[in-house]
C-alpha cells in the first residue's frame, strides 16, 4: 500500500499528546497541558498558526527564530520541489557537490573579509561544537570562556558553555576548561586570558536568554582583549544572525570582527535543518592540514542537497524582499510602540533588543494595589508575573509567546522577520489591555489561575484514562 500522508493524518488526528506521553517526552506534555497550550495545529502560513477548529494564532516565537520568512514560504517550497524533482545525487560523500559550494560562497560573501571558509553541519549546537574543535586546534589551547546567562546549545560541548545551571544538572563532567565570565566583566575576562591557555571566548552579540545587551565600546574592548591574548573571538549568531536584529549579523551593530561565526535556524527556510561554522582560511587549515586529515572533521549530512537548496532560496528571498531592512524598520516600530506602553503602565519597565528580537521587561509597580498583586504573583514563584501574561495572551488573544528564561520577568519576542505593523499592533494592543487589567484588578490573575487549574485537571484525567487502557 503506497504511503498516503493525508490519510495518515486524518486517521491518527488527536493522538498527538498521547503519543508524546507514551513515546517521547512525558514532562513536555504535562507543561503544555497545564498551561492550556494543548492545541492541534493543522497548518502554518506566514506569521500565523491555525488549529483544527480554525482558530488563528499569531506566532511570536517563529520556532525560536527558525521561520524568519514565516511558515510555508512559497519560494522555499518551490525550490525544494525543484530539488526533489531533479533527483540530485545527494550525499555522495567522496565528492565535491556544487550546491554546498554555492551556499558557502553566499555566506562568505555576506561576512567580513576575514571570513573565507564554511563548514556545514546540522544545527546551531553542532556549529558551536565545530567552533570549539577548530578554536582548540588553531590555537593549541584547551580552555573556552563564555558569559553568564549564555545559551549555545544542549549537546555536551555546547552545554558546557551554558550560563544557566539548570541545563547542566545531572549530566556529569562536561567540557574540561569551560570557564564562565560575568556578562561584560572585562577585568575578570582579562584575568583569565592572562593565564595563556584560553583558546577562545564565545559570545552571543545579544543574549537570547533575557535579551541582554552590551554597548559597542565595551564589546570592542572585549574583542581587543581576546585578540591581544592570542585567543579567538567566536560570535554565536545562531539566533541573532541572518537579519534577526536588523543587520545580517548582530555583531555588525558594534563594529566587531569575529574569527569564527556560527549560524543556523533561519538558514533552514523553516524546512531542512542546517548549520554552519564560518572562519578564516588560516584557522580552517589548522584542522584540515594535510590530505590525511581531509576527513578529520565531518558529518554525514553536511552537504545535504535539500538543506543547501533551502539555504540558497532563503538568502535569495532575503535579497529580493529586503528582509534585513524590513527587520530594522520594524525594530523601530516595536521600540516606539512598546516604549509608549511603558510610559503608561507601571508593570512594564524596559524594552530591550534590536530589529525583530525584543525583550519586554517587567518589574514591581509603585501604586499600592498593583504592588500587592505583584507580590502575590511573585510569592508563588520568582518571575511568575511574566508567565501570568503569557497564558492569557495565548488564550484570550491567540498570541503565542514565551518567557525569555527561567527566573527573569522578560517576555521575548521573535516574530518572523516578515512581521509588519499589523502583527505589532495585535501584540501591543493585547498587552496594553492585559496590563490595564493587572493595574486595576485581579481579573487577569484569576484567569491565569483558572487556566492552570483546568489544565491540571485535564492532564490528570488524561493520565488516568491512559493508565486504564493499558
Amino acid at each position: 500500500m503506497p504511503f498516503n500522508l493525508a490519510e495518515l493524518l486524518e486517521q491518527r488526528h488527536g493522538e498527538n499528546f498521547q503519543l508524546h506521553n507514551q513515546y517521547l517526552n512525558p514532562q513536555l506534555t504535562k507543561v503544555v497541558k497545564t498551561l492550556g497550550f494543548d492545541r492541534f495545529y493543522e497548518r502554518g502560513e506566514g506569521c500565523y498558526l491555525y488549529d483544527d477548529e480554525g482558530k488563528r494564532y499569531l506566532d511570536m516565537l517563529s520556532g525560536f527564530g527558525v521561520f524568519a520568512l514565516g511558515r510555508s514560504h512559497p519560494v522555499i517550497k518551490d525550490a525544494l520541489r525543484q530539488a526533489i524533482e531533479a533527483d540530485l545525487p545527494n550525499m555522495v560523500q567522496m565528492d565535491c557537490a556544487l550546491l554546498p559550494g554555492l551556499l558557502a560562497e553566499q555566506l562568505v560573501t555576506r561576512s567580513p573579509d576575514t571570513i573565507e571558509r564554511a563548514v556545514f553541519c546540522n544545527s546551531g549546537a553542532e556549529a558551536v561544537e565545530v567552533a570549539i574543535k577548530f578554536a582548540r586546534a588553531s590555537t593549541g589551547r584547551g580552555r573556552i570562556c563564555y558569559f553568564a546567562h549564555a545559551f549555545h546549545g544542549l549537546t555536551t560541548g555546547a552545554m558546557a558553555l551554558n550560563g544557566s545551571a539548570e541545563f547542566k544538572t545531572g549530566f556529569g563532567p562536561l567540557l574540561p576548561g569551560a570557564t564562565e565570565i560575568p556578562f561584560g566583566d572585562l577585568d575578570t575576562l582579562k584575568d583569565e586570558l592572562r593565564r595563556g591557555d584560553v583558546a577562545a571566548l564565545i559570545v552571543e552579540p545579544i543574549q537570547g536568554k533575557g535579551v541582554y545587551e552590551l554597548d559597542g565600546e565595551l564589546w570592542r574592548e572585549i574583542e581587543s582583549a581576546v585578540h591581544h591574548a592570542g585567543a579567538l573571538f567566536i560570535c554565536d549568531e545562531v539566533q541573532t544572525g541572518l537579519g534577526r536584529t536588523g543587520r545580517f549579523y548582530a555583531f555588525e551593530h558594534y563594529g566587531l570582527n569575529p574569527d569564527i561565526i556560527t549560524v543556523s535556524k533561519a538558514l533552514s527556510g523553516g524546512y531542512v535543518p542546517v548549520g554552519a561554522m564560518l572562519t578564516s582560511d588560516k584557522i580552517l587549515r589548522k584542522v584540515y592540514s594535510s590530505m590525511d586529515r581531509a576527513m578529520v572533521h565531518s558529518t554525514t549530512f553536511k552537504g545535504n542537497q535539500l538543506a543547501m537548496v533551502a539555504g540558497l532560496a532563503t538568502l535569495s528571498v532575503f535579497d529580493d524582499a529586503h528582509i534585513v531592512e524590513h527587520a530594522a524598520a520594524m525594530g523601530d516600530v516595536w521600540r516606539q510602540r512598546l516604549e509608549e506602553l511603558a510610559a503608561r503602565h507601571e508593570f512594564l519597565h524596559v524594552v530591550r533588543g534590536r530589529g525583530q528580537m525584543i525583550g519586554v521587561v517587567f518589574g514591581p509597580p509603585t501604586s499600592r494595589g498593583a504592588k500587592r498583586r505583584w507580590r502575590t504573583v511573585e510569592a508563588a514563584r520568582t518571575a511568575m508575573f511574566s508567565q501570568s501574561l503569557v497564558v492569557p495572551l495565548f488564550h484570550r488573544y491567540g498570541i503565542l509567546t514565551q518567557v525569555a528564561a527561567d527566573g527573569v520577568n522578560v517576555i521575548k519576542l521573535l516574530p518572523p522577520l516578515i512581521a509588519g505593523e499589523t502583527e505589532i499592533d495585535l501584540f501591543v494592543d493585547a498587552l496594553d489591555e492585559l496590563l490595564r487589567d493587572a493595574e486595576s484588578s485581579s481579573r487577569w490573575l484569576r484567569e491565569f489561575g483558572v487556566t492552570l487549574a483546568k489544565g491540571t485537571m485535564k492532564r490528570t484525567r488524561s493520565s488516568a484514562n491512559a493508565r486504564a487502557t493499558r
